[in-house]
């Protein structure tokens, strides 16, 4: 037995019906956990003898929206966790889908990984997942008065204001976007015997 296939089988001992969903590809195993068992699997994993996933390595948050072209009918937000077992030597993937595309939210992890405390706030930040149980759930990349969330893949690329100094007010001022939209077609120059390769 391999060792994917001894960490599969420890993971489905562990949390039983909590995995929604195992792959095994390019050598890594992802489990699916539902946002009502995030939490608890959390915990499990950190804590069971069999697992001992002691760190968590990172947590980001991932927009579904047109993904495979199109033909994703899933929940359009995720927060992904990538974990690792220092004990066992072994890395994880769990992916919980946000049940509310509207408002995406799901559990706190910082009670299981003090790490994940900067990680949600980043998932916040850009995506928009509020993180129930989180003590200080504000912005740690964009401005306070930022509106939106510029992950998301309906946000606009130029994004609805822009801030400048004014020398004249002494000050930080906000702005509706300059930015003219300008299609750039890229300039091709093609030399003489470029095709014989000289």
């Amino acid at each position: 037995m391999s060792r994917l296939d001894t960490l599969v089988k420890h993971l489905s001992a562990a949390l039983g019906e909590k995995i929604a969903d195992t792959k095994v590809a390019l050598g890594e195993v992802t489990i699916v956990v539902p946002a009502a068992e995030h939490l608890e699997a959390a915990r499990i994993l950190r804590d069971d003898e069999r697992l001992r996933f002691e760190q968590l390595i990172d947590l980001c948050g991932v927009d579904y929206r047109d993904y495979g072209h199109g033909a994703w009918s899933g929940s359009r937000f995720a927060v992904v966790m990538h974990l690792l077992s220092v004990t066992h030597n072994w890395r994880l993937r769990v992916r919980t889908f946000c049940p509310d595309d509207d408002l995406p939210v799901v559990a706190s992890v910082t009670s299981v990984w003090a790490s994940a405390g900067w990680f949600e706030r980043e998932a916040f930040d850009l995506f928009g997942i509020v993180f129930e149980g989180h003590a200080d759930l504000r912005r740690i990349l964009t401005d306070y008065g930022f509106v939106g969330h510029p992950f998301r893949k309906d946000f606009p690329i130029t994004g609805h204001v822009e801030m400048r100094y004014d020398p004249e007010q002494r000050r930080v001022v906000y702005q509706p976007v300059t930015i003219e939209p300008r299609e750039i077609v890229p300039r091709v120059i093609r030399e003489e015997g470029y095709a014989q390769g000289r």
